[in-house]
């Protein structure tokens, strides 16, 4: 992996305000990749391909990513920042909304990483739990949004987000099959483990 081009994006990233995996989520998210190795993954939500990058140094030999991205243009600059980057062969690129790629997908996956719309979450976590290994983990960034999910929030801009987010964590604290820790780290980060 090309670090110099690394930097470039991330910087390039944050002076357009485009949302990008913080930091401190991205050592936590880091830190366990290196320790279950996964062979394949998925994310959804590309953006500009920043955090697929950052992932790629943690994927096993012959392993590759996955990532959806709806956004043309994001896609188109996450092409480029992905050739730049050099990794180029561990990194695919889905163009189109996953609401409709996902049902379509078959593979399976040791881990799926859960960037993109709030108020789908609920629905991403249905089709990551069809698409995940067994012992396979989902990671969910912003899951408290700004801290309205853990709050009495209820103004109707972001309403539906902040209910469907609730939503999200209910079901992977409550299902029995899964285990989950959640972190305040960054806007909130859910790991989540299926147990069988």
């Amino acid at each position: 992996m090309n670090k110099k081009e690394l930097v470039k994006i991330k910087e390039k990233a944050l002076k357009e305000n485009i949302p990008i995996i913080m930091d401190d989520t991205l050592k936590i998210v880091g830190d366990l990749l290196n320790k279950i190795n996964p062979k394949t993954m998925l994310e959804i939500g590309t953006a500009v391909g920043y955090s697929a990058i950052c992932f790629s140094s943690y994927i096993a030999e012959g392993g590759f990513i996955d990532t959806i991205e709806r956004d043309t243009e994001r896609a188109k600059e996450a092409k480029i920042n992905i050739k730049k980057a050099e990794v180029e062969e561990k990194i695919n690129i889905i163009e189109g909304d996953a609401v409709e790629i996902l049902p379509d997908i078959n593979k399976k996956y040791d881990v799926v990483f859960i960037d993109a719309a709030k108020g789908k979450y609920p629905f991403f976590l249905s089709q990551a739990l069809r698409l995940l290994k067994k012992n396979g983990y989902i990671i969910a960034d912003n899951v408290l949004y700004k801290g309205y999910v853990m709050s009495d929030y209820n103004k109707h801009k972001q309403r539906t987000a902040v209910r469907n987010l609730r939503e999200y964590i209910s079901e992977i604290t409550e299902n029995p099959n899964l285990k989950t820790e959640i972190l305040e780290v960054g806007d909130g980060l859910a790991i989540t483990k299926l147990l069988n």
